[in-house]
């Protein structure tokens, strides 16, 4: 922390603020690089018994396949070598609402890891990458995966001889305030520094209280009728009274760059009221298959859109017509599925609200074995019989004679 005097005030100091500490980020991330030690420590065939691998649950395994993509033994020494061969690393099941925070640190951290991410059965959500990763059933199935484990698959090739890493020379590594250099996972890092036992400024760790406290050794002996108060966990010298006399809906506030009273709008004062502000969202995981994904608020798919009903404040979601001609929402010629026996319709769930659309307000949607629910675009066919006009209404419903 870096400071100087004021003629005044000789026991003034400015504080150089530090990072704040994310605890549960770091916590995140040490999960991260520990699976990432782990594999790579399976790839080389060495041992890795860090304390992380049990604190978060890390297992390697190796699976392997034939040409058939049936699951074969990796021991190729009295058999025919596999065709295929996977190293699996998984972590402990992350709970749903950390998703999207580690995804964030997996695009940040380890941008090019294509096979590295969150499995969401079946798929593999990972960073830095544009193609989808479904993983195999029958992978799935032999490393009884489960979703929300952060996972890294690798395909690999046993190496003829252990390969060896000089040790990195750590002293030409200068890290930035806040942050301290570490050695961990077989590499030099800067990582924050400990809130919880590393106070900032003018505090000191109450082992008692489990908290920060203000340091009082460090108080200092102010001048010219001033006071000692902390600021942004710093001692600061500042006058105990304003007589500074601000108008209606403004108040007094100290400028602790200039140690002087301004006037500024009173927080207080007024309240901007909004309607539907806490708006109860479900998640769910969809997306370019293999893209770097963050876990979405709304649960729409790609050929719907999300509406607010401002009564109930409840998010729902309507087929988004502007995705006809999206293959990823009608697989097919839109003008094929026309005509007096063809009509396009939207394949409504037991759950959608189609009395959002101002165009069904009026008309009761059919639910049947005859009309998908899959949330996409669809043409039914009434072969030798005919579209009922009068009860269908393209392309959101479609009804047979």
């Amino acid at each position: 922390m870096a400071g100087y005097y004021i003629i005044s005030s000789p026991s003034q100091r400015i504080i150089e603020h530090e990072t704040e500490y994310a605890i549960k980020r770091a916590d995140l991330r040490s999960i991260a690089e520990c699976v990432v030690s782990a594999q790579n420590a399976a790839m080389y065939a060495e041992d890795f018994n860090d304390i992380c691998i049990e604190k978060y649950g890390i297992v390697s395994q190796y699976v392997c396949m034939n040409e058939k993509y049936n699951i074969v033994s990796c021991d190729s020494e009295d058999t025919k070598a596999p065709t295929y061969s996977f190293i699996i690393t998984t972590s402990s099941a992350l709970p749903e609402e950390e998703y999207n925070n580690m995804l964030e640190i997996l695009e940040k951290h380890y941008p090019d890891a294509g096979t590295f991410g969150v499995f969401i059965n079946p798929n593999l959500m990972s960073a830095g990458s544009v193609a989808n990763r479904a993983i195999p059933s029958k992978i799935i199935e032999a490393a009884k995966l489960q979703t929300g484990q952060l996972m890294y698959l690798m395909q690999y090739k046993i190496p003829e001889k252990t390969i060896e890493y000089p040790l990195v020379d750590g002293s030409n590594i200068n890290c930035p305030v806040g942050t301290m250099k570490t050695f961990r996972f077989g590499r030099w890092q800067c990582i924050d520094y400990n809130y919880k036992t590393s106070c900032t400024g003018d505090t000191i760790w109450d082992p008692d209280l489990m908290v920060c406290v203000a340091d009082e050794s460090r108080k200092p002996l102010c001048s010219n009728n001033q006071t000692a108060v902390m600021v942004d966990d710093i001692w600061e010298c500042v006058d105990p009274f304003s007589d500074q006399v601000c108008p209606e809906k403004m108040v007094a506030r100290l400028n602790y760059s200039t140690l002087t009273w301004e006037c500024v709008e009173d927080p207080n004062a007024t309240k901007t009221v909004k309607k539907c502000d806490n708006i109860a969202l479900a998640p769910q995981m969809r997306g370019a298959v293999g893209a770097t994904l963050r876990v979405r608020s709304v649960s729409c798919t790609d050929c719907e859109t999300a509406v607010i009903d401002q009564e109930t404040c409840e998010t729902h979601c309507i087929p988004d017509t502007n995705k006809l001609t999206d293959p990823r929402c009608y697989d097919g010629d839109i003008s094929e599925c026309s005509g007096s026996t063809r009509g396009l319709y939207f394949g409504f769930s037991a759950k959608s609200r189609p009395d959002l659309i101002p165009a069904l307000q009026n008309t009761s949607v059919i639910l049947d074995r005859d009309h998908s629910q899959n949330r996409m675009f669809n043409c039914l066919d009434c072969g030798e019989g005919e579209i009922d006009t009068s009860k269908s209404i393209s392309p959101y419903t479609a009804i047979c004679k």
